[in-house]
């Protein structure tokens, strides 16, 4: 735990870090992210612990002492299976009663955090849309105490209907808040300042009125007594691993019916555009074919008609021109129609996978605390090796491969690459053979690896090649 706790600091120095956050905060801040990390932390601890425990008992000849006793490897294990099993089930409890509300929490505690310390909120090199304000802001450094010096500062302030129109420049900027203060002050040096005038009447609107001035300080206030917030404000933002299994199934459910019917009311469309495969009435020039005298049975000579055949040229010449061009804006319209719709229904679809692949995790976490257990008890037995030196090594090499497939897994299926379901549980999967194979092996005390005859098999084919050639040479 201590480890992972290390790495996310790592991961989210950026939000703790030179904000002028109390110790308690971050504490806090870490403890809701523990339970997230037991995903990884448990998984390790289990497989870990049985290869040093089991190893330790095959190092100090244990086993062969319950083995000549008439104690068997599964005796020896089973108190241990027992324990292993209570743990898979209050490991699925907290993966989904505890890990959802410690997502929760933490989401709820970033923004919060942002919004009691606005300049947290701005991002380097991108717009940032400041919670309670209507400023979306971008600058392109941030430096100074608590970071409240700026660089380049572009602004664009939002009218009442929520429309950018007015955009703010300056070369530097500087944000002043006093302690108790309800007004945050954004002091602008050396900068430009446009805004378009929006008229009552739209016939003055046409004339497209703006404003623009130059300034060399310019002084924003704004009111933050909305900021003023608690950091364990709830929110209504849900995400999938901020669900239960119950409430998965069942938005699941809906997002899959909802993005069902939202193609089918796009194809619809499209279709009704094209208007293609409609069905043709008797009065259709195509029907004019069966005037032809051509039997039934030639099907290519009538084909070669057909294709022969250019509606078009039925046209006058200008009226040709008119109709390639109407058939390719159509069919142009509909191509980008069709591609800024598959961004949205990709999205959809990527949604729908997050949340199959939320619920089966939770499952698979449980049982891959199970199986990690037959994976790394025999292997210990196996092995002969207590300590932190090899049963170390193997251990983190076999959590590695297990965690590795786990994310290529998870990746392609968010992707659509590959079934949700089968992503959930592939990392599963792939150790559950190797843990039956231990176990056997184990159990028949025997190696890793049984070569069997094969060295003798060897041996014996170069005992007859040596014979023969020493029989050759004394003819």
């Amino acid at each position: 735990m201590l480890i992972f706790l290390f790495q996310t600091i790592w991961l989210f120095i950026d939000d703790l870090a030179g904000k002028g956050l109390d110790i308690f905060i971050i504490a806090k801040f870490l403890f809701y992210v523990m339970p997230s990390l037991m995903e990884k932390v448990l998984p390790l601890t289990v497989l870990l612990a049985s290869i040093l425990t089991f190893g330790s008992f095959a190092e100090h000849y244990e086993f062969a002492a319950m083995k000549a006793s008439g104690i068997s490897l599964q005796r020896a294990m089973r108190s241990l299976i027992v324990f292993v099993m209570i743990l898979g089930l209050v490991v699925f409890y907290f993966a989904n009663s505890v890990i959802p509300a410690a997502e929760q929490k933490i989401y709820n505690l970033r923004k919060n955090i942002s919004q009691v310390k606005p300049s947290t909120a701005i991002v380097e090199g991108a717009f940032s849309d400041l919670e309670g304000t209507d400023m979306n802001m971008k600058v392109d450094r941030k430096y100074g105490e608590k970071e409240r010096f700026l660089d380049n500062v572009v602004i664009h302030r939002k009218s009442k209907t929520k429309i950018n129109n007015t955009v703010i420049k300056a070369n530097s900027g500087e944000l002043i808040s006093s302690e108790g203060s309800d007004i945050l002050q954004l002091v602008l040096r050396d900068g430009n300042y446009y805004e378009e005038i929006i008229k009552k009447k739209s016939t003055e609107n046409r004339k497209q009125p703006f404003a623009k001035s130059s300034f060399e300080v310019y002084t924003i206030y704004q009111d933050i007594s909305k900021l003023d917030v608690d950091l364990e404000k709830d929110r209504d933002v849900t995400t999938d691993k901020m669900k239960n299994v119950l409430r998965l199934i069942k938005d699941a459910d809906s997002i899959k019916i909802n993005n069902i019917s939202v193609v089918k009311t796009f194809s619809k469309s499209i279709y009704n555009r094209m208007g293609a495969f409609q069905k043709l009435s008797s009065t259709d020039s195509l029907a004019k074919t069966k005037m032809l005298n051509v039997s039934d049975d030639s099907i290519a000579f009538r084909k070669k008609i057909i294709d022969t055949l250019n509606i078009v040229n039925l046209f006058k010449v200008y009226q040709q021109d008119q109709i390639i061009n109407a058939a390719h804006n159509n069919t142009t319209n509909i191509v980008n129609s069709i591609d800024s719709k598959k961004n949205e229904i990709d999205r959809r679809f990527k949604i729908y996978n997050l949340h199959i692949l939320s619920l089966h995790k939770k499952f698979a976490l449980a049982l891959s605390c199970i199986i990690l257990f037959f994976v790394g008890a025999p292997l210990g037995a196996i092995i002969r090796k207590g300590g932190i030196g090899l049963p170390m090594i193997i251990a983190i090499l076999l959590f590695l491969t297990y965690y590795f497939i786990g994310v290529f897994a998870e990746n392609y299926a968010k992707e659509g690459s590959m079934s949700p379901v089968l992503g959930g549980w592939t990392s599963t999967l792939v150790m559950l053979p190797l843990g039956i194979f231990l176990t056997i092996r184990a159990t028949a005390d025997k190696g890793l690896i049984d070569l069997g005859g094969i060295p003798q098999f060897f041996k014996n084919i170069f005992k007859k090649i040596t014979s023969f050639f020493k029989q050759k040479n004394k003819k």
